[in-house]
């Protein structure tokens, strides 16, 4: 397949700090990528580059074989599953940061294990990676503070992205009060909102970054020895988009067709979505950037992301 390259450059501003009860902990702003792990590298390339539109970009990260890029700087990464058997395919999410350096002596004050050191890429960016309490791979990532220049590897033709946003990833959690602890009360994430199937049950909950609009959705009450199939439901990511009809239009002339469990619906939060998977069953759910309608079970509190 015949590459060419395009240049993309971007700036960041200098760190801020933000104060907290403990000291100071630098903005942690949004989701910078979340990776999976994949069996069928010819379907995710289907899935990500025909329907949905995305740019490609070359890896950057042990093991990694392909990125599909969500706008100018956030991706998806996939790399070989390590067993073909095992059935939770995200291997992290990583969030960004204004200092890695700042952040990872934050939470090594916090009686968070850290790494010793911060490593660093070619490119200047700077990363380090935890766990959080039920042991999901959490990365944080410190892009160039200077301009700086990166290739983006794309296929011939010019994209065209149904979403240029990630706005949220969800992954199963089973001790609710844990994640918290870490999520809000060291890292300041904070409760955007949250819903259940049932009025009186909540399933989901989703907490804001600090310094910004995207969140980490909850998955709660799901059974301990979840298959496949659940576990791509549950472990997921979202990409904004501003109108589901013409997200959808998009996705059809992609050569996408509702079927199953792909199709547009209204979320319990009010927002449409519509859900497509890849070949190991991992969802990736559009989904508008405003509710459209009341949610159920709680009011929003916090502001909603928008189209970039």
């Amino acid at each position: 397949m015949k590459i060419r390259v395009l240049c993309v450059c971007f700036a960041l501003a200098a760190p801020t700090l933000a104060k907290t009860g403990g000291g100071d902990r630098p903005k942690i702003t949004g989701i910078d990528h979340v990776d999976f792990y994949f069996t069928n590298e010819e379907g995710a390339n289907d899935l990500y580059m025909k329907v949905l539109g995305l740019a490609t970009a070359g890896p950057i990260e042990p093991a990694q074989t392909r990125r599909f890029m969500v706008g100018k700087q956030q991706w998806v990464g996939y790399s070989p599953a390590p067993e073909a058997k095992v059935t939770d395919r995200m291997d992290h999410v990583a969030f960004a940061t204004e200092s890695c350096d700042a952040l990872r002596s934050y939470l090594a004050g916090k009686g968070v294990k850290v790494p010793d050191s911060v490593d660093q890429r070619k490119d200047g960016t700077r990363t380090f990676a935890v766990k959080d309490p039920e042991g999901h791979r959490i990365e944080f990532v410190e892009h160039p503070k200077k301009a700086a220049t990166f290739a983006l590897a794309t296929s011939v033709g010019t994209p065209d992205p149904v979403s240029r946003r990630m706005i949220h990833a969800g992954f199963i959690v089973h001790d609710r009060d844990a994640e918290d602890h870490f999520y809000k009360d060291i890292l300041g994430f904070h409760l955007y909102w949250y819903g259940g199937m049932q009025p009186d049950r909540t399933d989901w909950v989703a907490m804001q970054v600090p310094d910004g609009t995207d969140w980490l959705e909850y998955m709660l009450n799901v059974k301990a020895d979840a298959d496949l199939r659940l576990m791509g439901v549950m472990n997921h990511i979202s990409l904004g988009v501003r109108d589901m009809k013409q997200a959808q239009t998009k996705l059809e002339s992609h050569g996408w067709k509702a079927h199953g469990d792909e199709h547009s619906q209204m979320g319990k939060d009010g927002k449409w979505q519509l859900n497509v998977f890849d070949p190991d069953l991992t969802r990736v759910e559009l989904m508008e950037y405003t509710p459209a309608q009341k949610p159920c079970c709680s009011e929003f509190q916090g502001p909603h992301p928008k189209e970039p």
